[in-house]
């Protein structure tokens, strides 16, 4: 849970700097667009958020191998919803990294 405060602490910075003021004021959905798109970048690039690499954490996926491109961008469109990440199963592993195929571990 604090690696998405964190990234969403990092998205709300860049969305009041640069969308403060004039037609783009910020609202909500700049700032989760920002939030998505530092998500999709990390994840597809590091394996991990912001906050994920700063805590220590990557995503990688059930099956041994690189992320396929499509499995962080599914896993940030879910988060985004937020709901997903709230529904968890037995092994503790929300709805969002079930559907991605993904797993959150230490490193």
């Amino acid at each position: 849970m604090l690696a998405v405060v964190i990234d969403w602490a990092l998205a709300s910075g860049i969305s009041l700097a640069f969308f403060s003021t004039g037609p783009w004021q910020t609202n909500g959905f700049i700032t989760l667009a920002l939030f998505a798109g530092i998500q999709a970048v990390f994840l597809l690039t590091l394996n991990g958020g912001v906050g994920h690499l700063l805590l220590g954490m990557r995503v990688v996926p059930m099956n041994p191998g690189r992320l396929a491109p499509w499995r962080p961008l599914l896993r940030t469109l879910l988060v985004c919803l937020f709901v997903p990440t709230l529904i968890m199963d037995a092994d503790q592993r929300g709805l969002h990294d079930r559907a991605a195929g993904t797993l959150l571990v230490r490193v």
